[in-house]
């Protein structure tokens, strides 16, 4: 094979490739809302989101209003000092009276003055607006994104989140400091100029109004087709965020399974498409300005002959069409201003309507609106929990737990166990709330966990998962996350207890070093430690260990298991284990299958029957001897 056709071998490969990235991500775009970044907003809900940013800053948004209209009055006084200094300033100059031309220049440059001043007012005043209203938006993007549920962050990238949380609110934030300026300056303009000319000459006005009417059909046009345009600008700028989220996030598996070049040629579809959504924007931008600037220089051209055979006639005077010509243009002038206007006003209501989206939704789990107490806990720290004829399925997916009813008694320990799909996370998620039954309810102590507010659930259950995420700070501010008012003493006694204190204090700093991003500093058995510390810390009556140990190495799970025995003691536990190891430490194992507890018993008991367990049981100890 030559070179060159080796190169187009390859030339081709990267085009089935791109193709294919390209139907793929077609075909994800037609399934479900969410992966077409297209979350519907209530009709109105736009506009409400953007009069309760605003409502807050009422005074000063008044205050700023006046000062555009004082600072447009200065501007728009200069054509009549013109005019005057025509026909009544000349003519008595050439007379030895210099009053009315001194009087004049001396307006002129007062006015100058003044706008100058009043702009700087107008623009510090609405930066100050602007930042603030933008601080309010992060922050509600921020914390609704937080009480959101599971399931929604399970469907909905973080990506995305970013992308609305920084990309779509920098679009408002253009509109916010340019665009409102330039619509009320070209309001302003319109209205007042238009004025002026019917006052200065009733004709001449006319003209000047009737050329609003092609103007206005060129601004319903460009509206309506940019509107589509900009919404596509801003589903495809978060397509490439959340495909670069993703790749940098999940550098390891893409480096260990060569994924570059397919990443590549997907990155390369999102890319083009954004670059395609740009390139029609402006497109859509330069028609409008071509066909604005085409009815306004004929309408100047127009008036400025009529005006010209109306002074040679004597029924026009000089002075009037000098002030007519200047007020034409700058009535003309602000249509680019209005055209960056209204790209800023497409891009952020395309914007906006994804935040609204985003606002609008509702939590899957919503806080009680009657909240129950739980009863006192009188000697050991554990709560009974009872599943109570609970039926649950994924929107996304099939019933998972068909009518499943269980009681844990308090303080008892309870290894779950089963084949992947069987249930057993799903269990996890319900007891920790992350979900809400489809039917039935999950009680602590007798309480419908939907009627206990957020503290009390928080302080009541603590989950700990495989994967012990750990938040870039200290290692004491990790430990302190289940109970922040927790002193320096009681952190390390947490630590000490778990047996985690040790290697702590090896660290450089001790407790205050820092673990960086997602507790990369350490190892996963120390993590997991730091996790277990953290546990005991928030003393919670029920404690749920998802696959704690799994991704552990043996020295790691050993250490995990003696932390476990000082965590669980006296608390009601539910530990879903896939090594059998864990289930050690259980008083009770139930064996799930399809979303049923098909054996439940004691570890003893069950591992001398010829049933699920005993199976699995054998087969652990056979993969220890291998």
């Amino acid at each position: 094979m030559t070179e060159q056709t080796a190169q187009q071998a390859e030339k081709a490969q990267k085009d089935q490739t791109a193709q294919q990235a390209e139907r793929d991500l077609t075909a994800q775009q037609t399934v479900d809302p969410f992966d077409r970044d297209d979350l519907p907003a209530p009709p109105g809900a736009t506009g409400a989101l953007l009069r309760s940013l605003l409502s807050a800053h009422r005074a000063r948004v008044a205050v700023a209003a006046l000062v555009l209209l004082v600072k447009e009055g200065a501007i728009q006084a200069g054509p009549l000092l013109v005019a005057y200094a025509i026909d009544e300033g000349v003519p008595a100059f050439r007379a030895g009276d210099h009053g009315p031309v001194l009087a004049v220049a001396l307006g002129y440059l007062l006015c100058a003055a003044l706008s100058g001043l009043l702009q700087y007012v107008f623009v510090r005043g609405a930066a100050r607006i602007n930042q603030d209203v933008l601080l309010d938006l992060r922050g509600r993007i921020f914390r609704h994104a937080q009480i959101l549920s599971v399931d929604f962050h399970e469907r909905y990238t973080s990506g995305r989140l970013i992308s609305r949380s920084t990309t779509d609110v920098e679009s408002l934030r253009e509109l916010l400091s340019e665009g409102l300026q330039e619509l009320i300056g070209v309001v302003l303009s319109f209205v007042s100029i238009s004025v002026i000319l019917l006052w200065l000459d009733l004709g001449i006005g006319a003209v000047a109004v009737a050329s609003f009417v092609p103007l206005a059909l060129l601004v319903r046009v460009y509206r309506r087709r940019a509107g589509a345009v900009y919404a596509e600008r801003s589903t495809a700028i978060a397509g490439v965020i959340v495909k670069f989220a993703e790749t940098m996030n999940g550098i390891r598996p893409v480096r260990a399974f060569r994924r570059e070049r397919v990443n590549d040629a997907e990155f390369a579809t999102l890319n083009h498409r954004h670059e395609r959504s740009n390139g029609d924007a402006l497109l859509e931008m330069a028609r409008y300005v071509v066909g604005s600037r085409l009815v306004a220089n004929t309408a100047v051209a127009g008036m400025c002959l009529w005006g010209a055979y109306r002074v040679a006639s004597g029924s026009l005077e000089l002075g009037v069409l000098a002030a007519a010509v200047l007020y034409m243009r700058r009535l003309y002038d602000p249509i680019d201003r209005l055209a960056m206007f209204l790209n800023s006003y497409e891009s952020a209501a395309a914007s906006l309507t994804k935040i609204a989206g985003l606002l609008a939704q509702e939590p899957g789990v919503p806080e009680t609106t009657a909240p129950a107490a739980l009863p006192a806990r009188t000697g050991a720290p554990g709560r009974e929990v009872v599943f109570d004829k609970v039926r649950f399925a994924y929107r996304t997916g099939g019933e998972v737990l068909p009518t499943f009813d269980l009681t844990v008694p308090a303080g008892q320990t309870v290894a779950v166990v089963g084949a992947t799909g069987a249930g057993k996370s799903t269990l996890a998620k319900l007891l920790a709330r992350f979900y809400d039954p489809t039917d039935g309810a999950v009680r602590l102590d007798g309480v419908d966990l939907r009627d206990l507010t957020t503290p009390d659930l928080r302080r009541g259950i603590v989950m700990v998962t495989q994967e012990a995420f750990l938040f870039s700070g200290t290692v004491a501010e990790n430990i302190a996350i289940g109970r922040p008012d927790a002193s320096r003493e009681e952190i390390e006694d947490a630590a000490r207890a778990i047996g985690a204190h040790d290697f702590i204090k090896s660290l450089p700093d001790g407790y205050d070093t820092d673990v960086r991003k997602r507790g990369g500093r350490i190892s996963a058995g120390q993590r997991q430690l730091v996790a277990f510390a953290r546990a005991l810390l928030a003393d919670p009556a029920v404690l749920i260990l998802d696959e704690a140990t799994s991704s552990l190495d043996v020295p790691g799970e050993r250490a995990v298991q003696r932390a476990m025995d000082t965590v669980l003691a006296g608390r009601t536990a539910v530990v879903i284990a896939h090594r059998l190891s864990t289930v050690e430490v259980a008083d009770r194992v139930l064996v799930m299958e399809a979303g049923r507890i098909v054996e439940d018993g004691a570890p003893s008991d069950l591992v001398t029957d010829e049933g699920h367990y005993a199976g699995l049981h054998q087969a652990w100890r056979e993969s220890l001897v291998g």
